[in-house]
């Protein structure tokens, strides 16, 4: 019968123990927060008092010229915000880390920290900093492109309505390139040798083996990092906010959710604070991200599964 009897797996107590500040800190500031917002889209303040209205904040939200015309200019802007950082800032932050990750390259930790150093930097310091640079009277910029001899390109790209979402986009794809190129970078570092070396066996050297051999092992870190990207951007407001203000000009061009719900929820000027409808677009940008999130998970790492080692 002893024989018989299987011995009980002790209770991790300690488990528990260890995760529970952690998960008490989470809930308090992360979840408890966003069942708030949900709630509050629900209500609407009528008479000095809170009535459920139900899904009465998103029709006024979408059905309202007054909010309709704001909300889809903010989130066509977010779209070109994030499409930019895709097409730029992830495609050089791979390019930098294969680069340094070149065994031959010469000072690559100092490149590494000159790049990253950027990524540090406060949303407040980057905004006026290169509003200062970009600045028509007072900046850099022009004497710069002057003494290249190509001042003729030089145009206020911060004043234009078609060219001010672009140059802030740029301005963060310049500050937040080196989170991309450390991800990548120690993604590559993370391949075995044992695979190189059959590579190099086989002829496959340089370019030829990022591409086909490293390219393809990294492609789950690359969806990591796209995903990312897309959860940051569409969270985006400091850098808008710090270089344009909160009217996000000129003529709401660089107007983006962030901004768009700041205004609603606050106000400014003489626009008077909507909490119900800022919780409103506050629960639309956490869809969206959501609806981003999940065909990420279930549609591309699944099928990113078959690269990973």
């Amino acid at each position: 019968m002893a024989a018989q009897t299987r011995p009980k797996k002790p209770i991790r107590w300690h488990i528990a123990v260890f995760l529970a500040p952690a998960v008490l800190v989470y809930t308090a500031i992360m979840i408890l927060p966003l069942f708030g917002t949900l709630q509050l889209s629900l209500f609407r303040n009528i008479e000095q008092s809170q009535v459920f209205v139900g899904l009465g904040n998103f029709r006024t939200l979408f059905g309202d010229p007054n909010w309709s015309v704001n909300f889809w200019n903010a989130l066509r802007n977010n779209v070109w915000f994030f499409i930019i950082h895709m097409l730029v800032q992830n495609p050089i932050g791979i390019l930098l880390a294969a680069l340094l990750s070149s065994p031959r390259l010469r000072f690559a930790a100092f490149y590494r920290t000159a790049i990253f150093v950027p990524t540090i930097l406060s949303f407040v310091i980057v905004g006026f900093a290169w509003k200062l640079i970009l600045s028509p009277i007072w900046g850099v910029a022009p004497h710069l492109l002057d003494f290249v001899g190509l001042k003729s390109l030089f145009t206020p790209w911060l004043g234009k309505e078609q060219y001010a979402l672009t140059a802030l986009s740029l301005v963060s794809v310049w500050q937040f390139v080196g989170i991309p190129m450390m991800l990548i970078y120690a993604a590559l570092l993370s391949i075995p040798d044992e695979v190189i070396e059959a590579a190099e066996c086989d002829g496959v050297t340089g370019m030829a083996q990022f591409w086909k051999i490293k390219l393809p092992l990294i492609l789950p870190s690359i969806g990591i990092i796209s995903i990312l990207t897309f959860v940051g951007n569409f969270n985006a407001f400091d850098l808008i906010y710090t270089a344009q203000g909160a009217l996000a000009g000129p003529n709401y061009s660089t107007d983006i959710l962030g901004t768009f719900l700041y205004r609603a929820f606050f106000g400014f000027q003489l626009q008077v604070g909507d909490p119900n409808m800022g919780a409103t677009i506050a629960t639309m940008m956490f869809l969206i991200i959501l609806a981003g999130v999940c065909v990420y998970l279930f549609l591309v790492q699944t099928r990113l599964r078959r690269y990973q080692f």
